[in-house]
């Protein structure tokens, strides 16, 4: 296997399968902070490698693969410790974007995108805690899917931030992402035999699009959900404003990042290249006590979103503000357009839903993502209800 888009830290990672099962034949890669016996993550760091032993087990959630037939190909590049939306890499360089070669890939499961969207594998494993999985795959132009928070498996995955933290997947298919669902997420307690009857358009976030030629190919789409759909509503999500969800999801991550690599950081003082220096320097700067108020303000938006979506509702949103930034953009740039996807996937990411983002818009022939929200424990209802959508 080559790596023509430069999406792998380590291509020779290979494992065959353990069982046969409904996976069999397919190939998958995974970022490079998931356990394997024997393997030494990077976490996107030269410090973290040097400073890490290879792993004595491996993550259960690739067991789960490797026992239905499927077969592991090859680790993939992550922006440093997760904790970046775009993919490029100061020490290892930046994926190519196969849709979009001069843009970025989108991160921080920038290659596990790649890697999916190059065709190089059928399916990947990335992580996603404030997008970066459904960020990457809107960029790259392939479905991807964040799972409600705690439902899958994330023993022995590097962590970001624990409240927010999620396996996610990716794939060209719907197909192959429901199949993926079905080995690892176990059926709920929750009925999910009933069908999606609402289709909730917020009109707040689809201001965030860019223009309104990358907005009208998103809504092209809606047809297709108003088909199966009985009802239409268009709501106003945020009376507080997303950009306010945003800070508050912002400021609750980057306290529990803190928490999770400050004794590492302040005893190896690793090399971390521009932008995410300057966020660890200002995770470590957040008190607690100073932001109480979030907290509670975060439990407010969780039960306001199961509310929002009940048993039957599903939550229609551009899964970035457009298609991916050019490569090279000023810093100040970057980070603006960061922001703003970020009001966009701190929805999902506050409330700890679920979040699938299918392929179907395109401006100036580059790919960006259409993403469908349900209630939590409804994932593999929403997965199959994707799959349905192409058909």
């Amino acid at each position: 296997m080559k790596d023509r888009f430069n999406a792998y830290m380590d291509i020779d990672v290979a494992i065959e399968p353990i069982e046969s099962g409904k996976l069999d034949g397919l190939t998958f890669s995974v970022k490079d902070v998931f356990a394997i016996e024997g393997h030494r993550n990077t976490a996107g760091n030269p410090d973290y490698l040097r400073t890490h032993q290879p792993s004595n087990f491996t993550a259960p959630v690739i067991t789960a693969l490797l026992k239905d037939g499927a077969i592991l190909k090859g680790t993939t590049h992550t922006d440093e410790l997760m904790y970046s939306l775009n993919g490029e890499n100061f020490h290892y360089g930046t994926p190519v974007n196969p849709k979009a070669p001069d843009h970025i890939p989108g991160g921080s499961s920038s290659g596990s995108a790649v890697a999916v969207a190059g065709e190089s594998v059928d399916f990947a494993l990335g992580t996603d805690t404030g997008g970066s999985v459904r960020v990457p795959s809107s960029y790259c132009g392939i479905y991807g899917i964040r799972p409600t928070h705690g439902l899958v498996d994330i023993k022995g995955v590097i962590p970001l931030a624990d409240s927010f933290d999620t396996v996610g997947w990716m794939a060209r298919s719907p197909e192959i992402l429901q199949m993926v669902g079905e080995v690892l997420i176990e059926e709920s307690s929750e009925d999910t035999s009933k069908p999606f009857k609402r289709l909730i358009y917020p009109n707040d976030a689809w201001e965030l699009v860019l223009n309104d030629q990358i907005g009208i190919s998103l809504e092209a789409f809606l047809p297709n959900l108003k088909a199966v759909c009985l009802e239409f509503e268009e709501i106003k999500l945020s009376k507080e404003g997303l950009g306010e969800w945003t800070n508050t999801f912002r400021v609750l991550q980057a306290m529990e990042i803190w928490e999770a690599h400050k004794e590492w950081i302040e005893k190896e003082h690793p090399t971390f290249g521009p932008g995410i220096k300057d966020r660890f320097e200002w995770a470590s700067t957040l008190k607690k006590d100073e932001h109480k108020h979030k907290f509670y303000f975060r439990e407010k938006i969780s039960e306001y979103m199961v509310q929002v979506l009940g048993e039957d509702g599903i939550l229609v949103i551009p899964t970035a503000p457009g298609i991916a930034p050019i490569k090279n953009l000023p810093s100040d740039e970057l980070e603006e357009y960061r922001s703003r996807a970020m009001k966009l996937t701190c929805i999902a990411g506050l409330a700890g839903l679920p979040q699938v983002t299918l392929p179907v818009g395109e401006y100036h022939g580059k790919p960006v993502g259409l993403s469908l929200i349900a209630n939590r424990n409804k994932d593999l209802q929403l997965l199959q209800f994707v799959n349905e959508l192409s058909k």
